[in-house]
């Protein structure tokens, strides 16, 4: 696994309208791959200080030359860089905490008016309380415990755009966590890292990060 990270140029157009429409950052993310296998990826646009940066945890090395063309910093050199993701995996242990943050699609599934054992349509949380519980009733299968007093929601946005031949208007809802977790079981969350929380992934939703407190 290897995790890269891009600077974004917010000064550039594209970057501006890519951040609002999720399917055109997937759209260049994919292209960077030479296999023609997708493999599962995951990404998240990320604030550090007054920069932005795309980050995307792959199974392979991407080449995101051309995104950085149309998205990226590029006075700098290559403009993105890789790193072995390996050792942060190593890392993990039963009982260690760490720093985390997550910007996922917290959602839940109305059985209303449907029949019996068909799925209900699918509903964003909105509210802060719905989203917190969210998050609290996921953790333990993904392999950590969280304490309600020590994360909290710190971003929310919705994306709205069209996608498809047909147009189809797509609403998503992009909540950011960030707070202290306790890893209950290094296999599970080991996974959980590399492969994300919720729905919504291929719009840069579900990468789970973490740091070490």
């Amino acid at each position: 696994m290897y995790l890269t990270r891009m600077e974004l140029d917010m000064r550039k157009r594209s970057t501006m309208i890519a951040l609002n429409s999720p399917q055109k950052l997937h759209g260049a993310i994919e292209s960077a791959f030479d296999s023609a296998e997708r493999k599962r990826k995951l990404w998240r646009i990320d604030k550090l200080g007054e920069k932005t940066y795309l980050l995307i945890l792959s199974e392979d090395k991407p080449d995101l030359s051309n995104a950085v063309l149309q998205f990226g910093v590029s006075e700098a050199g290559i403009g993105f860089e890789t790193k072995d993701y390996l050792p942060l995996l190593e890392r993990i242990q039963d009982g260690s905490v760490w720093h985390f943050k997550l910007t996922a699609n917290p959602t839940v599934s109305s059985s209303e008016k449907c029949k019996t054992g068909e799925r209900g349509n699918v509903k964003a949380h909105i509210s802060d309380q719905y989203q917190i519980k969210w998050l609290l009733d996921r953790a333990e299968k993904h392999g950590f415990s969280l304490d309600e007093n020590e994360f909290c929601v710190t971003g929310v946005k919705w994306y709205i755009f069209r996608k498809g031949a047909e147009r189809n208007r797509v609403s998503i809802l992009s909540v950011t966590y960030e707070g202290t977790l306790k890893v209950m079981d290094k296999k599970m969350f080991c996974d959980t890292l590399v492969s994300g929380i919720g729905r919504e992934k291929a719009y840069g939703l579900g990468m789970l990060t973490v740091v070490k407190g």
